[in-house]
């Protein structure tokens, strides 16, 4: 079963992918298409508020963090990782539950990163937006390193996501049930 994306111009087929015996996924994965990620990050930037960095979480975000910061003319995003790396210290976290994995993860910026992101207008960027957990992680990272999160985005909202006023997307992207039907 798959689901026939248009997004930003063009159109994928995305595999659905069962979450529960009930709920199915559509499966949106930027990874290896550089078309796709080019024309959302371009469609995206067009759309972002005024900002002086950008931040997004391991892993799916990277390259549209990494195109959209190239759109921008900034040499610099941040990354939220999903372990400690030993480069790392005076490590920043907060604990998130994940839609794709199901289970509790927490999100860490090094100290440095949390250190540039004081005092700067911050635009969290992802790929999609479904429970916002992720996207509540990030947010707190912002808040705790003192930075002011100045816009929520992403290409997809996943679900009832797509209902919240405070976060800009570019298209909705439906949940569905066991035999593949938009819910």
């Amino acid at each position: 079963m798959v689901y026939k994306l248009k997004v930003a111009g063009i159109e994928r087929d995305l595999p659905l992918c069962p979450i529960s015996k009930e709920l199915n996924i559509a499966a949106f994965v930027l990874f290896g298409d550089v078309e796709l990620t080019e024309v959302c990050a371009k469609a995206l930037y067009e759309r972002a508020p005024e900002h002086d960095v950008m931040i997004t979480a391991e892993s799916k975000g990277i390259p549209l963090v990494y195109e959209m910061c190239k759109l921008s003319g900034r040499n610099r995003y941040i990354l939220a990782r999903k372990s400690v790396k030993l480069y790392m210290k005076d490590v920043v976290a907060c604990e998130t539950k994940s839609i794709t994995t199901g289970a509790m993860q927490t999100l860490y910026i090094d100290g440095d990163d949390a250190e540039y992101l004081k005092g700067k207008r911050v635009l969290i960027v992802d790929d999609v937006i479904s429970t916002g957990g992720s996207l509540a992680s990030l947010e707190n990272l912002v808040k705790q390193s003192g930075g002011e999160v100045v816009g929520k985005m992403a290409i997809l909202a996943e679900g009832d996501a797509i209902e919240r006023h405070d976060i800009i997307c570019l298209q909705k992207l439906p949940l569905f049930d066991k035999e593949g039907h938009e819910l």
